[in-house]
């Protein structure tokens, strides 16, 4: 995977090896909660997990068929712990979710990897207030429940989106982020901003896998350059925040040699070679389309590249902003912005009544919650094409 994204090694391979012991040690008489488990970046986060033997091991996803795979994916590969490892098909807003946290011993660490991810949520009111409830409100509750469990740390990933946001999955996370801020003064709290993470459920080069099984051409934009993390790092960014981040701490990978721009046209080249085919470059989604079982027969796969137009691409990736305050010694390839408690209450409160006002009416609309959140975000460049990626093959 390392090549199709542009990179010849792994990038916190360094921080891991230097922390083993700590890491090691801190799972290993440590109960953990795991949200949004079944996932791509929870799977992930999960194993990490699993591979230094927990006391308790514990994943909740909404997702049943996802939370098989992971099963037997540890199964299979990992194997079997003396601690406590059990999976639960419940969503994180739930009664039974809270009747879990009722339950049992508790838990020392709590990571919630639960989130909407993708730009094309906002594309209707509905959808956009689902990813209000995932990313935020949520979030607030589960902090609510950990808190009165006594749990020892709390973990919520955000995103480089979050960074001077232009959409409104990013601008979520940005405003998670005050709410974790208040929190965190009767709360621990840490988190993570990265990139993408290559080949995650549902992201474009994942379609690329989906694409080759159903012999289907592969479109992506040509002009489009973003930053990419594995799984397995997106996982050891994770656990590395949760268990060795101070209060308010928000993990994210320096930009070194190792983490380059990389257009998913040319990973949509290296990805086709790979498997051995030659991409064959199309004029037009109707040709790709039309020559596909033509094209494939001969070893050559059909691509459309084109340029982007949709709504919510930030021009360039950033993790963190000008305003805030950095640490860049602690570890060699990741760095940590350092927080003060800053928040305003009212504002906070504010957001919440807006938004249960604006849910308890028959039906919304999209302007109101985007001028919500830019009552919010007072510098919130929302950049709105009237185009998404639903419009695109």
């Amino acid at each position: 995977m390392l090549e199709l994204i542009g990179r010849s090694k792994p990038l916190f391979e360094g921080d891991v090896l230097r922390e083993e012991r700590n890491l090691s040690e801190l799972v290993a008489k440590s109960r953990f909660l795991v949200i949004g488990g079944a996932g791509s970046i929870g799977q992930a986060v999960a194993r990490e997990i699993f591979k230094r033997r927990p006391a308790a091991l514990h994943v909740v996803d909404i997702s049943e068929n996802n939370m098989v795979e992971l099963v037997r994916d540890i199964r299979s590969t990992l194997g079997y712990i003396d601690g406590d490892f059990r999976t639960f098909a419940i969503d994180c807003g739930s009664h039974e979710f809270a009747a879990l946290m009722n339950a049992g011993q508790g838990y020392d660490y709590v990571l919630n990897l639960s989130a909407m991810k993708h730009v094309r949520s906002e594309k209707d009111p509905f959808t956009l207030m689902r990813l209000i409830e995932v990313n935020i409100l949520n979030t607030i509750a589960s902090m609510q429940q950990a808190k009165k469990q006594d749990v020892h740390k709390y973990f919520c990933v955000s995103t480089d989106k979050a960074a001077n946001p232009v959409n409104m999955m990013g601008a979520s996370k940005r405003i998670m982020e005050m709410f974790l801020m208040r929190e965190s003064l009767t709360l621990p709290i840490s988190t993570a901003r990265f990139a993408n993470v290559a080949f995650s459920d549902g992201s474009l080069l994942h379609g690329f896998n989906q694409r080759f099984a159903k012999q289907q051409p592969i479109s992506a934009p040509n002009d489009v350059r973003r930053y990419f993390v594995t799984p397995q790092e997106s996982g050891e960014l994770c656990l590395m925040s949760s268990l060795l981040g101070e209060n308010r701490d928000i993990f994210f990978p320096k930009l070194t040699e190792a983490l380059d721009l990389t257009r998913f046209s040319d990973i949509a080249v290296r990805y086709l070679q790979a498997l051995g085919f030659e991409p064959f470059e199309c004029g037009s989604e109707d040709e790709a389309r039309g020559r596909s079982a033509e094209l494939i027969a001969r070893k050559q796969w059909p691509v459309y590249f084109f340029a982007s137009d949709t709504t919510g691409e930030k021009d360039f990736e950033e993790f963190y902003t000008d305003a805030e305050t950095l640490d860049m010694d602690r570890f060699p390839n990741l760095g940590v912005i350092k927080n003060e408690p800053i928040f305003d209450a009212d504002k906070l409160d504010w957001f919440i009544s807006r938004i249960d006002d604006i849910r308890s009416g028959a039906t919304w609309d999209k302007p109101e919650i985007l001028a919500l959140f830019n009552e919010m975000i007072p510098d919130f460049n929302h950049k709105e094409t009237g185009k998404y990626l639903d419009n695109r093959m």
